[in-house]
Formats: C-alpha cells, sequence, structure tokens
C-alpha cells in the first residue's frame, strides 16, 4: 500500500498538492482552518476532511504535507513528526533559523522524513542541468544568477525575498554544493513595509559568485537560472516552451596579444523529457517515506536556505 498523505492547507499551492496526490494513488485527507473548503475538496477528490488539531495525530496518516502560511509551519512540523509523521512542509519552512532548526531537530530525534517543497529541484530541465555541470560540460562553474520576476501574490507576513528566492536558493546550492560565505541584500518597500524587490549577492569559499534578483512588482513574468562556466554558458528559462527551456552557449574567450577577444555562438537548445515538477516532487517524497532514504530536498537545506534569507533581509519602517 501506497503511504497514507494528508493536506494541512487547502489554498492555492495546496490545492495542487491535493490534485497531484489524488492522482498519485496517496491522498487520504485534507484539513484546513477553513473547514467548509476541506470539506469541499473533500467530496471532491473522495477523501476525508479533518480538523487540523485533529490531523497530525491521526493512526490512520502516515504522512502530512503542510502548505500553510510560513509562521505556522513550524508549529505543525512539529507536533506531526512527534505523533510519528512524515513531513513535506511548502517553503519556507518557518520565518526564523531558529523554528526551521527547531522543526527539523525534532523530525531528526523522531526519525521522521522532513523533505522541503524547494520544487524547482525536481524540475526535468534543472535536473538536466545539474547533469551537465557534474559531467564537467560547463567546465568550473564561475558565476551563477538568478531572476525571478512578475506581479504578486501579495503577503503579509513575507516580502518578495522570502517568497520567491527560496526556489533559486535552493538551486543554487545544489549547484554549489556549500552555503556561501558571504551575503549582501538589498530590498525596496513600495507598497508597505515589505520589500517588493530584492537583491543577493553571495560569495562561496571557492570565489564563486552569485546574484539573485527577485520581484513582485514587475510588468512581466521572468524565471531564469544562468549558470557561467569555463567552458560554457547554461540558461534554465522556464518561462520558454520545453524545447527551449535548457540552452547552453559555448561561446569562446581568450587573449591575443594582450588583447581580450571572444566568439559568440548560438545556444544549443538540450532536449528535456517534459514533466510537471509536482509530481516528480511528490514521488520522491513517497519514495522517501518507503524506503527511509534522506530526501533530496531535506531539512538542513531548508535550513541553509533560511539563513541566506536571513542574512539578506532588509528592514524598512
Amino acid at each position: 500500500m501506497k503511504p497514507r498523505v494528508a493536506v494541512l492547507g487547502c489554498g492555492y499551492w495546496g490545492s495542487n498538492h491535493i490534485r497531484t496526490l489524488k492522482s498519485l494513488g496517496a491522498l487520504h485527507a485534507v484539513s484546513d482552518a477553513n473547514h467548509a473548503r476541506a470539506e469541499g475538496f473533500a467530496s471532491e477528490h473522495e477523501c476525508l476532511a479533518v480538523l487540523p488539531e485533529e490531523v497530525v495525530g491521526r493512526d490512520d496518516v502516515d504522512a502530512i504535507v503542510m502548505a500553510l502560511p510560513p509562521q505556522h509551519h513550524a508549529e505543525f512540523a512539529i507536533k506531526a513528526v512527534k505523533n510519528g509523521k512524515d513531513v513535506l512542509v511548502e517553503k519556507p519552512i518557518a520565518l526564523t533559523v531558529a523554528d526551521a532548526e527547531r522543526s527539523v531537530a525534532a523530525a531528526r530525534a523522531n526519525a521522521r522524513v522532513f523533505m522541503t517543497g524547494h520544487v524547482l529541484r525536481f524540475h526535468p530541465a534543472f535536473v538536466k542541468l545539474k547533469s551537465l555541470i557534474d559531467q564537467n560540460e560547463l567546465g568550473e562553474v564561475k558565476y551563477i544568477h538568478s531572476h525571478r520576476l512578475g506581479l504578486g501574490k501579495f503577503h503579509t507576513e513575507n516580502d518578495a525575498l522570502w517568497d520567491l528566492a527560496p526556489h533559486d536558493l535552493s538551486m543554487i546550492l545544489a549547484i554549489t554544493g556549500t552555503a556561501p560565505i558571504e551575503v549582501r541584500g538589498e530590498g525596496a518597500a513600495l507598497l508597505d513595509h515589505l520589500s517588493d524587490f530584492a537583491h543577493l549577492h553571495m560569495r562561496f569559499p571557492n570565489g564563486l559568485r552569485s546574484h539573485l534578483f527577485t520581484s513582485r512588482l514587475n510588468p512581466y513574468r521572468e524565471r531564469r537560472l544562468t549558470v557561467v562556466g569555463t567552458k560554457a554558458m547554461a540558461v534554465f528559462d522556464d518561462v520558454e516552451p520545453w524545447a527551449r527551456k535548457l540552452a547552453v552557449y559555448r561561446h569562446a574567450v581568450w587573449q591575443d596579444s594582450g588583447q581580450w577577444a571572444f566568439t559568440a555562438n548560438e545556444p544549443t537548445y538540450i532536449p528535456v523529457e517534459e514533466g510537471m515538477p509536482l509530481t516528480h516532487e511528490l514521488e520522491h517524497f513517497l519514495y522517501c517515506i518507503e524506503t527511509r532514504e534522506l530526501p533530496l530536498t531535506n531539512g538542513e537545506e531548508a535550513i541553509d536556505v533560511l539563513k541566506i534569507l536571513t542574512a539578506g533581509t532588509v528592514t524598512h519602517d
């Protein structure tokens, strides 16, 4: 039998988890502070509707996917793992590093799977990009920059950095394999006291540099991760159609008689098998529940992401 999974939080992203777990044959229950909303999803997907304070203790629930406002994640995650539940906690897993560390420590103490919803780590285009890097197709990676821009969403608790950057930070950490030794943040709050634009500049132990730009007040959508290596450059652009999501540029730069010269080549588009990242993420979660393996996006990675967000946060009056 597949693990019996409950989804706690039936908002926009929680509803995606509900539909996907149903398609995977693992949805057992749904829960939300608005019980009528949970009952609606339960009726639609033929599962149980359970109150939030009850779902963490039910014997017929093996695991819980938490898609709550982030200020509530730590409280429910700790209760769940202490009651023997494996958890997938959406990003960010908490609003403070201390709460994140308490959640992960509780999962470890109770031998529970703790996975974080850094869904783009499971995007087929990023998986292929990571494979190219691991195979040295790009040479030594020197610089990574990411742009995640668009209009909305607007939250009362977390700003553009905390809402939009975790996915990109997770991908950057997967490529670098280590946390940065220096983080510098810049932000601008236009609507209220929360940043609507944010920049992060990072320096890593091997000299690699990285820059991240997020905005929730941008007139167009941009979802782009660029990796610059000594042999080639690669771009993962999630706005592009599948045939153009991953491009490799084999530009050449060299010195000639003391002067820099270069040739710019057309991109090679790398074939990527189409697939929904959320489906791959939840399949991985179910696999980790069954095998007890450490998730690819585990609690320690989530803590590293929160440390970067905290270091790069700019406060506004």
